[in-house]
């Protein structure tokens, strides 16, 4: 079944790997050979805005977010421009459409962790022109938006700072999605009281199944339903099932989290938002190929073929519609 994610990390595996494209790439989780197996229809690609450790992690001398970020982009478009066979751009929902009644498959760009924006509306702008369709406000820390999820109930409560708000807006009348994932409790608030558009938790799971601060909690889920918007199931262990030591993602967990989105959100607010290439572990499923796994045990698990098809990409289709 053709399907839409949300959220990968792969242009930074890219560029730590020192790849200029990322057709076949087998020491990732996502590459556009293994994208077409899984018969994917888009993928949101983030440009992540790695902090100080996974530099060290990598052994890589940091360079600047602005050159990391340009970067980046040359890797995602060199790949749509090596291969037009099989992979075009996508800024909105009609690109989409149009590109999969051509046989290609849909990349979008993105950006995790809003830093890079500083605080100024005109660098706000100068991403979109870029191409940048949607922004995860913040990371794991504070930033011109806001502040980031945490265990710390202080720091949770914060919400937007004044410029996250007015770039809330901006964003809105621009056309770029606002992603509420990794953002705090009273950010997310925030957002759904400053956005007149529909916002998404890109990848972010269900708080009361698997108690982690970058899960969702019920009035969450239910406000982002009521607000038009959809949250994608992320694939990472910790976020699926937080019993001490777990390590594993299972397809089942990823069920019980959609289930649950459903109940508290709407059969519209459950989407796909694997972050392949942000997590680690057993992975039932640990690449694109192997999508259609996940559902065909929602079908056998007697969902019907509308209730996967909105999970796997109507959804999605629906708010870029609406966003973009």
């Amino acid at each position: 079944m053709k399907y839409i994610d949300m959220h990968c990390d792969t242009l930074m595996e890219a560029f730590f790997a020192g790849k200029e494209d990322i057709y076949e790439f087998p020491n990732a989780m996502v590459d556009l050979r293994r994208m077409a197996q899984g018969m994917c229809m888009a993928q949101f690609f983030a440009v992540f805005l790695p902090c100080n450790d996974i530099w060290e992690w990598y052994q890589k001398e940091p360079v600047s977010d602005d050159e990391y970020i340009e970067a980046c982009e040359n890797i995602f478009y060199a790949s749509i421009k090596q291969y037009p066979a099989i992979l075009a751009y996508a800024g909105n929902g009609r690109d989409i459409e149009d590109n999969h009644k051509k046989g290609l498959m849909s990349a979008l760009l993105t950006m995790e962790d809003g830093r890079a924006v500083q605080g100024k509306i005109s660098r706000l702008e100068e991403f979109y022109k870029h191409g940048f369709r949607l922004i995860s406000l913040t990371w794991n820390d504070k930033n011109c938006f806001g502040s980031p999820n945490s265990r710390k109930a202080e720091i949770m409560k914060e919400g937007l700072t004044p410029f996250g708000k007015e770039a809330v807006v901006r964003m809105n009348e621009l056309g770029m999605l606002v992603d509420v994932s990794h953002l705090s409790d009273g950010g997310f608030y925030d957002v759904s009281r400053v956005s007149k558009k529909p916002f998404v938790a890109s990848h972010s799971n269900c708080r009361e199944i698997c108690n982690h601060p970058r899960n969702l909690t019920n009035d969450m889920l239910r406000i982002l339903g009521e607000r038009g918007g959809a949250a994608g199931v992320n694939f990472g262990p910790e976020f699926l099932d937080d019993t001490p030591g777990n390590e594993d993602s299972r397809i089942e967990q990823m069920e019980c989290h959609l289930k649950h989105m459903i109940r508290y959100g709407g059969i519209e607010c459950a989407a796909i938002g694997t972050d392949f290439d942000g997590i680690e572990g057993n992975l039932e499923i640990s690449s694109p190929a192997f999508m259609d796994r996940l559902f065909e045990h929602l079908k056998k698990d007697g969902l019907s073929s509308e209730e996967i098809e909105k999970i796997a990409y109507k959804n999605v289709m629906r708010v870029l519609h609406e966003v973009l």
